[in-house]
């Protein structure tokens, strides 16, 4: 199993670059960045840099790990120019980009920056579009493309990336559209859940896997979840005590071992370990260690 470190983006680009560094250093797998331009809350004032960016700077200086976006916002860029951008960081990394792509969520953004956020079904459309165009883009010399959301014209994409094939992560768990384009067209799929919700979504990609004629175990899974690992009770209580609203993983090593092969025992590929609830560089560097010297060899 693969173990990934997503770097929070309302950090300063020094902490970010030391955090990615020490990711590598110390072993682990990946490292991914959020597409978005400002908080999901009233307050927008927040510095957060722009992910592809980021993710360009990280591929020149931090060697040897996966990088991607997680996932890109398809409604922010026009697909072409997504796909040039993954291309682009291909090289520049020496081949190692994930392209993580879903169909955008957060109406605050499009609202101020004034991204037309349509509706639940005429964003999965156009994702369904996007996927088509910039796969064809990636992969074929020319790509014509005439949908109801984009078109391109005898479309070039050059150079292409290093990559026979840069792996295509859609991200979501939607049952009837976004597991469906993932069957479509998905090299990966990500969601944030824990193992009994990988379990359940799993069995649904499945199914639509085998209704357009695909063998499931072509696509990659991987999870997130929040993670506060430790070895004192007393601050571990708190947490397990605490809804965060979403995926949380808390424990001692030990503990986190058991839920881990949890994950591993519903066929999850890799785990990605946002560093949010890690607190300061120093502190959160001890949280990286911990994970990943007494956690992560037990499945490697």
């Amino acid at each position: 199993m693969r173990f990934s470190f997503w770097t929070g983006n309302g950090q300063s680009w020094e902490d970010t670059l030391e955090g990615c560094r020490y990711a590598e250093s110390t072993g682990w797998d990946g490292i991914w960045y959020a597409d978005h331009f400002m908080p999901n809350e009233e307050n927008v004032d927040q510095p957060i840099h722009e992910a592809w960016s980021v993710l360009a700077a990280v591929a020149a200086c931090v060697p040897r790990v996966r990088i991607g976006p997680l996932v890109a916002g398809n409604t922010y860029r026009n697909p072409a120019l997504t796909a040039k951008i993954a291309a682009t960081i291909d090289h520049i990394s020496g081949g190692r980009v994930v392209l993580g792509i879903g169909a955008g969520w957060q109406e605050n953004e499009h609202e101020k920056y004034g991204f037309d956020f349509s509706t639940v079904k005429g964003r999965l459309d156009r994702l369904d579009e996007a996927v088509e165009i910039i796969s064809s883009l990636l992969a074929n010399n020319r790509t014509d493309f005439q949908g109801e959301h984009y078109s391109v014209i005898d479309a070039p994409l050059d150079p292409k990336p290093i990559q026979n094939k840069i792996p295509l992560m859609i991200g979501g768990g939607g049952r009837k559209r976004t597991l469906r384009t993932a069957a479509l067209h998905a090299d990966e799929w990500n969601y944030w859940g824990m193992p009994d919700d990988i379990a359940e979504l799993c069995g649904v990609l499945n199914a639509h896997c085998e209704d357009v004629g695909r063998d499931g175990e072509e696509i990659q899974r991987s999870a997130c979840a929040l993670m506060f690992i430790g070895e004192d009770e007393e601050k571990l209580s708190r947490f397990r005590d605490t809804d965060f609203g979403r995926a949380t993983i808390v424990g001692t090593p030990a503990e986190v071992i058991d839920i881990v092969g949890a994950y591993s025992e519903v066929g999850l590929n890799e785990l990605i370990v946002p560093d949010f609830t890690f607190g300061p560089l120093e502190r959160k560097k001890e949280s990286m260690d911990l994970f990943i010297e007494q956690v992560a060899p037990e499945f490697r």
